[in-house]
């Protein structure tokens, strides 16, 4: 399989990769810099902005603009003039927002965790138009945010407890019941980012484990594809076709020896996996 690293940058915690299908390029979050990135297709160029506080994850608003979830506040950023709207503010005072995407609706879901002892004080929210809402309680980590081709599925995991979780979803009312586990992963893997492909397999960075899996709707083993770093954190797809599986991955706390033996730890990576994915959705408050 091809797998080759886009841009000559390090990311120190690079995660939530969407693809904007307007423009054609594909944004990301370095967490750690703290940074935005923007790879565009066709000049293969990378560029990044600053930012100024931790930036957890981010979603697809109208094209050009960014739902941005820094650590304690959600914000509307426009890539061409820079600048920021605000959208909400975390309720939970010494947590940080983590992993997060949107329903098929254009529903924002995201996670909050504590930013140094990752206990159980985490909440995952639900974002509409009119707020936050608090859906699920006693989370780690938050990550694995997907949704089925249909909708009619969600995905999460709370990545210390080494599985990942699977719910009915409702479409029209945004809720999700009959949670079950999906699959459990062996340690030292932990489940990170996800994203569902159109044949509604289940792709998971698996952190730690050098290696990113996909999953049959039924839970079991696909495929596995080895990575050129232990620890990738998310993936999604994107290209003109979205056939293309763009991954990111860290190089937080390695040490020089480390990153030596890891030259793409950090890195962007892009992967021919043969199969495409599905547009992301775009947030329902930034249509209206």
């Amino acid at each position: 399989m091809l797998i080759r690293r886009i841009g000559t940058q390090r990311d120190v915690l690079g995660e939530s990769p969407v693809w904007d299908d307007a423009l054609e390029a594909l944004f990301w979050v370095d967490i750690r810099a703290p940074a935005l990135r923007r790879y565009d297709w066709a000049s293969q160029t990378v560029e990044t902005r600053a930012m100024p506080d931790l930036v957890g994850s981010i979603a697809l608003a109208r094209p050009g603009r960014l739902l941005v979830a820094f650590g304690d506040r959600l914000a509307l950023y426009d890539w061409n003039s820079g600048t920021f709207t605000a959208v909400a503010s975390l309720p939970d005072k010494g947590l940080r927002f983590n992993d997060g995407r949107c329903d098929r609706q254009g529903r924002f879901w995201v996670g909050t965790m504590h930013n140094e002892t990752r206990g159980p004080t985490g909440t995952l929210y639900r974002l509409d138009p009119n707020g936050l809402t608090a859906m699920r309680a006693d989370v780690d980590i938050p990550n694995s945010l997907a949704w089925s081709p249909d909708g009619r599925r969600m995905y999460f995991a709370d990545s210390t407890r080494h599985t990942i979780e699977c719910f009915d979803y409702d479409p029209a009312s945004g809720t999700q019941s009959g949670g079950r586990i999906f699959t459990t992963l062996t340690k030292p893997g932990f489940a990170d980012g996800s994203t569902v492909d159109a044949e509604g397999f289940l792709w998971n960075a698996e952190f730690n484990a050098g290696r990113i899996v996909r999953y049959a709707p039924d839970g079991t083993i696909d495929r596995v594809v080895a990575m050129p770093m232990r620890c990738a954190t998310s993936c999604g797809f994107g290209g003109p076709d979205m056939a293309q599986l763009f991954v990111t991955s860290t190089s937080q706390r390695m040490t020089e020896a480390e990153l030596a033996a890891q030259p793409m730890a950090g890195g962007l990576m892009l992967l021919d996996v043969g199969v495409s994915g599905v547009p992301e959705p775009r947030w329902l408050g930034d249509r209206l």
